[in-house]
């Protein structure tokens, strides 16, 4: 099966490019384009993707607004944001908003590609090296009370599905969980799910923020 693509960017020639780059990619159908956030929100009602390339900073409704809205449809696409921007704060305000992942504009095409599969294949892009980078601002951040919130959320889970969490946490694949914690690789993405759905979480990135949220790496 082929991974239907939306771009969403306000510079056409932005748009132009990663269609040029992406467009000849076998796995990959380029279903549509959007040139902001509401534009986004329409096409992924009409279009129906299963990934959206979006761009944070876009006039009417920026990426992460719009990230929000179409994370909360019925069946969402996945949402790698894709930016000039490089901070932990735009990084930390996209994954909240339900995004699977996060690369910068001038990554290399293989990367954007193994992205967009990666994140059809419900896994993440937020590397082990992001996920620290990601760790260490919100423990520097976090004056609002969200360490206590989150540790009473993250009450609900069994023991099983809290070790799972913290090694989604630490930025590790499913195979790596597996091995880490003598599981089977279904077993693991079970343990995965059910932890999601007490939760209330879109994704495994999510998941990851409310561990270190709670300070459990």
């Amino acid at each position: 099966m082929t991974v239907r693509l939306l771009l969403v960017d306000d510079d056409p020639l932005v748009r132009a490019g990663l269609a040029a780059m992406l467009g000849g990619v076998p796995e990959l159908e380029l279903v549509g384009q959007a040139g902001d956030g509401r534009e986004a929100v329409d096409a992924v009602r009409d279009l129906q993707p299963d990934v959206v390339l979006m761009d944070i900073g876009m006039p009417v409704l920026d990426g992460v607004a719009a990230t929000a809205a179409i994370r909360r449809r019925t069946d969402p696409p996945a949402v790698i944001m894709l930016t000039t921007f490089g901070s932990d704060e735009y990084l930390l305000s996209a994954l909240r908003a339900g995004a699977s992942g996060y690369l910068l504009k001038d990554a290399a095409p293989t990367e954007i590609v193994d992205a967009v599969l990666r994140v059809a294949a419900d896994e993440s892009v937020l590397s082990a090296r992001s996920t620290r980078q990601l760790m260490d601002y919100v423990s520097s951040t976090d004056r609002d009370g969200r360490r206590e919130a989150a540790v009473t959320t993250l009450g609900v889970l069994t023991g099983r599905e809290r070790d799972v969490a913290l090694a989604v946490a630490q930025g590790k694949s499913n195979a790596e969980i597996a091995d880490e914690l003598d599981l089977g690789i279904a077993t693991v993405k079970t343990h995965l799910t059910r932890a999601l759905s007490k939760l209330d979480l879109n994704n495994r990135v999510q998941l990851a923020i409310l561990a270190h949220d709670a300070r459990l790496v």
